[in-house]
């Protein structure tokens, strides 16, 4: 039987009421071990539970956070067959995506999961998501990837978007089938096309000025986009643009600021702002402007994937050629090329 490590990070998974709302808290082994007490413990693998240390509110999380994740799974690699992250909902798919990235090809499963609602509250889909996650790292057709179960789905890490606040479906792949279903049996509609290998635990540099998104919108105003992209700190910068990848054209300004930051070095992504589909730069006359000037289409590519990417990229010190180069391939099945 294959022996699980189980991360909790922290998140809405092991929280607790506090007069302040739900906090994290420590002691979640023992809350655990008490609910599946209550399961049938021949269907689960065995697993050990490791806390972080200190536990984590997710909408805190920073890349450091990253580091500290990828040096525990090194330290733990050798004893153990698949990982099982307990994080928070609010920035899992950006964790998922940049393990994703910074861990390359793997040999094992690393899988993330949390809850809508705490562990022992009424309704909480906690429980749901541990023993799903557990038997799926068990199950020997899951890919040795990263990716992540919730409400019965096990999506690619990298693909996953946070979909839903409300709903205990909280997490989609909108551009990317589900890796499996579970129902009354696990299925696997398709096997992973993505290679396997040993992983890479090398921490990467940390720079809160080297990303940065362009969100683009009706009344935005011209000077901050310039003062962003003049901005010599910047390495590389997500436009979130409209539709298949359209911006305003600011009567040539903005596309010229573009081409002055591609120019100086900086890497341009260009993501859409819709949930489904892609960036086609030459559908439209404004898109295809963007060709001209540098600006590298994402594909479907998501938001926190790019963000994820970007990070871990510049993180391992690229800049310039190769991480523009870097960015137009795919690296872990992140988009559909």
């Amino acid at each position: 039987m294959p022996r699980v490590l189980l991360l909790y990070t922290g998140g809405t998974i092991g929280m607790q009421p506090s007069p302040q709302g739900y906090v994290p808290c420590a002691g979640l082994a023992e809350r655990l071990s008490t609910h599946l007490a209550l399961s049938d413990p021949y269907r689960l693998p065995a697993f050990d539970v490791l806390e972080m240390q200190p536990l984590i509110d997710s909408a805190e999380l920073m890349p450091e956070a990253w580091n500290r994740l990828v040096a525990l799974l090194e330290s733990h690699w050798p004893r153990y067959d698949a990982f099982v992250v307990l994080h928070g909902t609010d920035t899992m798919a950006y964790s998922a995506a940049a393990l994703s990235f910074m861990l390359g090809a793997l040999n094992k499963p690393v899988i993330f999961t949390g809850s809508q609602i705490p562990l022992g509250e009424p309704r909480s889909d906690a429980l749901n998501n541990v023993v799903s996650a557990l038997q799926l790292a068990a199950h020997p057709t899951t890919p040795c990837e990263v990716s992540l179960a919730f409400h019965d789905r096990l999506l690619r890490g990298n693909r996953a978007r946070k979909v839903r606040t409300q709903g205990l479906d909280a997490f989609d792949s909108p551009n990317f089938p589900w890796l499996a279903e579970l129902g009354i049996g696990v299925s696997f509609p398709q096997p992973s096309a993505l290679l396997s290998g040993l992983p890479n635990f090398a921490p990467i540099e940390v720079d809160d000025e080297a990303v940065a998104v362009l969100p683009l919108h009706p009344g935005m105003s011209l000077r901050r986009a310039k003062m962003l992209l003049e901005d010599e700190t910047l390495t590389g910068l997500v436009l979130h643009s409209y539709g298949v990848g359209n911006p305003p054209s600011f009567e040539g300004e903005l596309l010229n600021a573009l081409k002055t930051a591609t120019e100086r070095g900086v890497a341009l992504l260009n993501v859409t702002q819709c949930a489904q589909g892609e960036v086609v730069q030459g559908a439209y006359a404004t898109g295809a402007a963007l060709n001209q000037v540098g600006v590298i289409p994402g594909g479907d590519i998501t938001l926190e994937a790019a963000i994820a990417k970007l990070t871990v990229l510049t993180g391992q010190g690229l800049v310039g050629p190769a991480l523009r180069k870097a960015l137009s391939a795919s690296m872990r099945g992140e988009y559909s090329r």
